[in-house]
């Protein structure tokens, strides 16, 4: 199975709100949003789709970035490869496109190397689960995402939530602690039994943090995400040492070996797995492995990829076992992708389509209609 061609797709999706965090704004409900789809060809003409979601808000990769990387670094590196020779494929690129204090570009790695497991898969004949000897699930709950700085929004959205069957809700501060709090306060009072997800986005500093996660412990909040700047590890773990909040760690950690930091420094209580940071299946399958071993605790969580980079983190989270509800919030904040068989939400869980490899399947008129032209 040698790779024959890489085709390169910047598209802009349209949005049905704008998604704000406490580094800024993620996705412009006026602009739309930046993804990549990456399509690999094999000589026997077989393909696999794979997609970047750059967010230059929430690391430094850009669509610029990813595209220019693709086409100028990785194409020539790694085309008349082998495809199924995953190893080898990212020493290539990591030759190409090397680590710094974490891996180079991981977001846009992250395109290749789901987009070979989905060749991989489709040529084998089999889903991404069956590749990995894992048992193959229909659909995967997630938790409901709210970012509003309003807390009767809040509250409105919290019992959207209920009313609709999310078994958890994921809630967006970092902004100001007083005001952080009344929205916490707000959204537990209208979903007291839902597994209750806060997160930061690095928005805090150390003494607000700890004021933040003692308040957290009245109001009944499950797990507080990424308080501190992604490389203070010893931050949180002070902050986990003077509150019972159990801490995640998500911007910390990109890779299997800053898990391995994190374990080493007790820095958290939960990893966050994401298929678009970790570099792909590849490190992200591993990162989550390490972390089970350890005794972490598992979260799904997404970058509001589009239905193809939800579904391949769907079928990875199932293979984790991850139970809790994952953070995979693309449909709550796209408008349209070009994937035809989208998942349909029922009760709080997506359903995943059926097919070999990550089993999308691209509508060619919708990828030229959002392609970005230039």
């Amino acid at each position: 199975m040698i790779i024959k061609d890489l085709n390169v797709f910047p598209l802009s999706l349209p949005m049905k709100q704008s998604f704000r965090i406490s580094g800024g704004t993620v996705g412009d409900k006026n602009q739309g949003a930046p993804h990549v789809y990456v399509n690999i060809v094999s000589e026997d003409g077989m393909e696999g789709w794979g997609e970047a979601r750059p967010s230059h808000r929430w690391s430094y990769e850009t669509l610029e970035t990813v595209v220019s990387t693709i086409e100028n670094y990785i194409k020539p590196a790694i085309v008349g490869k082998r495809a199924d020779d995953l190893s080898s494929i990212h020493q290539f690129m990591d030759g190409e496109i090397s680590s710094g204090i974490s891996k180079g570009q991981p977001i846009c790695k992250a395109a290749i190397d789901t987009a070979l497991y989905d060749l991989i898969g489709r040529s084998s004949q089999k889903t991404l689960s069956e590749l990995w000897f894992g048992k193959s699930m229909q659909c995967t709950p997630l938790s409901y995402l709210i970012s509003t700085r309003d807390p009767n929004e809040a509250a409105e959205k919290a019992r959207y939530a209920k009313e609709n069957g999310f078994q958890g809700v994921d809630v967006k501060i970092g902004f100001q602690v007083e005001q952080d709090m009344e929205i916490l306060e707000a959204v537990k009072a209208e979903v007291p039994d839902q597994f209750f997800r806060v997160d930061a986005n690095q928005g805090y500093t150390l003494p607000d943090a700890i004021k933040a996660a003692k308040r957290m412990e009245q109001i009944g909040v499950d797990v507080f995400e990424q308080p501190l700047l992604a490389n203070d590890l010893l931050g949180h773990r002070e902050v986990r040492r003077k509150s019972f909040i159990p801490i995640a760690l998500d911007e910390s950690i990109w890779s299997p070996s800053d898990v391995l930091q994190a374990i080493r420094l007790e820095a958290c209580d939960y990893a966050v797995i994401k298929l678009t940071k970790m570099g792909g299946f590849t490190g992200a399958k591993l990162a989550g492995e390490i972390a089970k071993e350890a005794n972490l605790g598992l979260l799904g969580g997404g970058l509001t990829e589009s239905t193809l980079g939800l579904t391949s983190s769907a079928h990875l989270f199932n293979y984790l076992e991850i139970k809790l509800p994952s953070d995979l919030n693309g449909p709550f904040f796209l408008e349209d992708d070009p994937i035809r068989n989208k998942g349909s939400i029922v009760n709080g869980s997506i359903m995943l389509p059926n097919g070999y490899g990550n089993g999308c399947e691209v509508d060619f008129k919708k990828l030229e209609k959002y392609k970005i032209q230039g």
